[in-house]
């Protein structure tokens, strides 16, 4: 079993509770995930708990990002790079992105 020392973040500037919420929102927000929750009758306390476990999974990985911790980064990569759904292509969705297809 792998022992990981604690992060030490320099830049006091760095909000990552803001940051880890934002990007949650972003995540959930105008998904699939409310018209799962409907179709499913998930309770709101259920979808809190969710987007607190996704806000603690972001917020760590900023933190091994912010502390250019590449290997644990790396690491995680690898022990999750599984496919669950191998017939769908991924499609980098980015808000404000445009696809410029040429004519």
């Amino acid at each position: 079993m792998k022992i990981w020392t604690k992060i030490h973040i320099t830049d006091k500037n760095k909000d990552i509770d803001t940051i880890s919420n934002s990007l949650t929102n972003y995540l959930y927000g105008y998904g699939p995930i409310l018209d799962i929750a409907r179709k499913y009758k998930i309770d709101n306390k259920d979808l809190i708990q969710l987007n607190q476990y996704t806000k603690n999974r972001i917020a760590g990985l900023l933190m091994l990002y912010l502390a250019k911790d590449n290997k644990r980064i790396n690491d995680i990569v690898n022990k999750y790079n599984f496919d669950l759904d191998d017939k769908n292509m991924i499609v980098p969705e980015i808000e404000g992105y445009i696809n410029k297809e040429s004519k």
